[in-house]
């Protein structure tokens, strides 16, 4: 594997790749860090760290971790490429139910060009109604149990901060796609990934901490470090084993003969990915179960309160929603995303078949029925990884910090995006006769 990093500097147009790619996710860094005009960052970062002990997750904690924590001193990159994930996956879903969308996608080329355009359009208008609703947010005192985050309220504060925060989402975004068209890997995955890994050294330091003596919680058994390290070498190799594991299922094309020549007759196979929907249904689980959460933490009533409590991560009231939520989404997503009569009727129009099955109608209901199947495995493989973080924290009294890297939208996130980077990085590699990163075989990513 070291060999196959060396030879990535040894080809020119991979290098130049890798490297414009580093280019801009440096940038991305720095963006991280410049503060947005006319709001106290320390005072922010401060109710943040409180909101967090205080009340665990919610919805600012998600946003700051896809945005790699910029959120916590509200940076020109507050808010991330969180807008572009959600106009992307509105997009999707309308796409299964609006004929318009589906005959464009079904263009080809030119119908994905179109239906990108309307994500960067949606994505602009997202936006600035979330950039809107943040500056108010920042203005009010109350919120913030009194701190002044604003000094200076009122519409120049928030129009600024609407230009601000909604350019620094345009450039992420525009940055993604340069990724993908000029540098290696997706781009837009890439920013989340980074975003993610950057909060890995504070995890490093809580973690070096609690070895250390003398400090409040230190002092641990370095058994417990072994326990940890082992413990996320194992969950890494699950979340692996999902992210790779597919159903595969037979398909013979018929012969043609055409003059002297006989076309088709070859037998390949369709993969069902057992995990259809990636980390989408932990995202929607995990927006619609931290709602009460943040509002307990704004709104300090004791029935909110007691029902923020009730709905804490850890609680076994939110590990049974966010399992059953969780499932929910994986089966909604597969449904939405994945139509088998389509993929019947386009298996009979190009002489296809499973063998042993009749075409069409019976083809389709094949593939229902093994999609139903393996999408519960899937489910419940993908619920117990997103509520491992919490049951890890709450066992070993670490903080929630360390423990995200142990499962949940993170870790699948990061082991995917780098399992497809190297998977395009390999295929550079075997194209020039290189040594891959496998000495047999080919790697495979998520796709």
């Amino acid at each position: 594997m070291l060999a196959a990093f060396r030879n990535i500097f040894k080809i020119p147009d991979l290098r130049k790749k890798v490297l414009f790619t580093a280019g801009l996710l440096i940038v991305v860094r720095i963006g991280a860090y410049i503060p947005t005009a006319g709001v106290d960052g320390f005072q922010l970062n401060q109710f943040f760290e409180d909101m967090a002990s205080r009340s665990g997750a919610t919805l600012f904690g998600m946003m700051n971790l896809f945005s790699g924590g910029a959120l916590n001193n509200c940076t020109i990159f507050a808010l991330g490429i969180m807008p572009y994930i959600s106009a992307s996956i509105v997009l999707q879903l309308l796409t299964a139910v609006i004929p318009f969308l589906e005959r464009m996608v079904r263009e080809g080329e030119s119908g994905r060009r179109k239906l990108t355009q309307y994500t960067r359009y949606g994505t602009v208008v997202l936006a600035l109604f979330q950039a809107f609703f943040i500056a108010l947010w920042l203005e009010n005192p109350a919120a913030f149990n009194g701190r002044i985050i604003v000094p200076d309220p009122g519409w120049a504060f928030r129009i600024l901060t609407m230009l601000t925060l909604t350019s620094g989402t345009v450039f992420l975004m525009w940055i993604g796609e340069q990724i993908t068209e000029r540098g290696i890997g997706n781009g837009i995955s890439i920013l989340i990934t980074v975003g993610i890994i950057s909060r890995l050294p504070s995890a490093v330091g809580m973690t070096y901490n609690l070895m250390k003596p003398g400090v409040e919680g230190g002092g641990r058994n370095p058994l417990l470090l072994v326990l940890m390290v082992a413990m996320f070498l194992g969950v890494v190799f699950a979340v692996i084993l999902l992210t790779q594991g597919q159903r595969k299922v037979p398909v013979q094309y018929a012969k043609r003969v055409v003059g002297r020549k006989v076309y088709g007759g070859q037998s390949t196979y369709i993969p069902l990915k057992v995990n259809y929907g990636g980390v989408i249904p932990i995202i929607f689980a995990s927006s619609i179960l931290l709602f009460p959460a943040t509002i307990g933490s704004f709104i300090n009533t004791p029935i909110l309160r007691t029902f923020s409590m009730w709905l804490s991560p850890g609680s076994f009231l939110y590990s049974m929603c966010y399992v059953l939520l969780i499932i929910f989404f994986c089966y909604f997503w597969t449904a939405t995303q994945f139509n088998p009569i389509q993929w019947a009727d386009d298996m009979k129009k190009n002489g296809a078949f499973v063998p042993g099955v009749r075409p069409g109608k019976a083809t389709a209901d094949m593939f229902d029925s093994i999609m139903t199947r393996i999408t519960l495995s899937g489910a419940l493989f993908l619920a117990v990884i997103a509520i491992l973080p919490s049951i890890i924290s709450g066992w070993l009294k670490i903080p929630y910090l360390v423990a995200s890297f142990f499962g949940g939208t993170g870790l699948l996130i990061i082991v995917g995006v780098l399992l497809d980077t190297m998977r395009q990085i390999e295929s550079h590699l075997l194209t020039r006769h290189y040594d891959g990163f496998m000495k047999k075989g080919k790697m495979r990513g998520r796709y």
